[in-house]
């Protein structure tokens, strides 16, 4: 099992898909024991494909280092046993249906009652309340649901963002907030009740065309390869097709490229051109000027000159060349059918990268987590916890 700072904490996950397995995945990379209990046939993102070896893309990222018991909570004896690990637990993360927990008998506040110490993590799409709480709520769903499909994609069309937003920020607030409460925890040695919805992760990110929607009254553009209120900051295509993303923060970046790439340091001063706003109001001119240019240079002649410039850029890379890419890091995790390679956690601690603990098959650890909470105390161990 991996080791790190949370080593000593047990987190029980009832979980499935993405948003919370991706938390979960994040405390047993630092070193918490995650159970994750499982249904008979499985969490059902085991399925989305089998394109690793016979396992799930999207399993294999989430699910290392847990370890996997099948239960039916509804059965009474496997609920009494989810009940017992409860009891130890200190943190609890379930994204079922809203209000399904609680009925079942797995509400924050009465597991709460029982071990005042437990930090629980409600997730859902929409919140516990509302008109769309009741609504299945999946990753593009919320993209659509939240105007960020609107603002994505090129001039024609929305387009859902190319991996899963609303989850993985669910799952990264989710983390952010139990490390908040644990930390909250050290002091008051009391445990908090978390609630975490997908549209509220992506409302938030939304905040900047937002607040420009609120204020200008005009809906925002797609805007495809191009930041939607700063220019230049796009797309551009060399003398051989190949394309380069150019970033401008400031004027005298701005000058800069006008200077010792354009080659024409007057258009800085160019009335149409002069400020970050005027550069968007008349970003077809801006962008003509530009093109003129870059068009008439190789990729490699072009790159050369903005290193030279000092002028931010990025090549636009397809997932063949980021594989090869030379700041990718990966780690090897272990699954049921074989080794996967995916890319490292970004955070390294004193120079060590994550030691990734195993994918679980299911139900793998069944039995040694029954005799574990053995059932037969399970009474015992809930009236001491109350």
């Amino acid at each position: 099992m991996t080791k790190g700072p949370l080593d000593g904490l047990l987190v029980v996950a009832l979980e499935q898909a993405v948003a919370a397995p991706f938390c979960t995945s994040r405390l047993a990379d630092a070193g918490a024991r995650v159970i994750k209990i499982e249904r008979e046939s499985g969490d059902f993102a085991r399925f989305y494909d089998e394109v690793a070896h016979g396992e799930s893309a999207y399993f294999v990222w989430l699910n290392r280092g847990k370890e996997s018991v099948v239960l039916d909570i509804k059965e009474p004896r496997d609920a009494a046993l989810l009940h017992a690990i409860l009891l130890k637990a200190d943190v609890f993360v379930q994204n079922l249906a809203p209000g399904a927990a609680r009925r079942a008998g797995f509400g924050a506040a009465a597991l709460r009652a029982a071990n005042p110490r437990l930090i629980v993590c409600d997730i859902t799409g929409y919140g516990e309340e509302g008109p769309y709480a009741s609504m299945k709520a999946y990753d593009l769903l919320i993209q659509c649901e939240t105007g960020l499909a609107s603002i994505t994609g090129g001039p024609g069309e929305p387009g859902r963002v190319g991996v899963s937003v609303a989850d993985i920020g669910c799952g990264m607030s989710a983390h952010a907030a139990i490390l908040q409460a644990l930390y909250e925890r050290e002091r008051t040695g009391v445990g908090r009740s978390i609630a975490v919805s997908l549209f509220d992760t992506l409302a938030d990110w939304m905040a900047v065309p937002l607040i420009h929607r609120d204020h200008t009254g005009v809906e925002p553009r797609r805007a495809g390869l191009n930041h939607a209120t700063i220019a230049p900051y796009g797309a551009y295509a060399a003398g051989d097709g190949r394309q380069v993303v150019i970033s401008i923060q400031n004027e005298a970046e701005w000058a800069s490229l006008c200077r010792n790439v354009l080659g024409n340091p007057d258009l800085a001063k160019e009335p149409r051109f002069s400020t970050n706003s005027r550069r968007c109001e008349h970003r077809d001119s801006l962008d003509a000027e530009i093109r003129a240019v870059f068009s008439r240079l190789p990729f490699d002649e072009l790159v050369a000159a903005l290193k030279s410039a000092q002028i931010a850029f990025g090549r636009v890379n397809a997932v063949g060349d980021f594989a090869r890419h030379p700041h990718l890091r990966r780690i090897e995790i272990a699954t049921p059918t074989g080794p996967v390679s995916i890319p490292a956690p970004p955070q390294i601690f004193d120079g060590e990268g994550l030691r990734p603990g195993a994918v679980p098959a299911i139900g793998s650890h069944s039995d040694a987590i029954r005799r574990e909470f053995n059932d037969s105390s399970v009474a015992d161990k809930r009236q001491a916890g109350a």
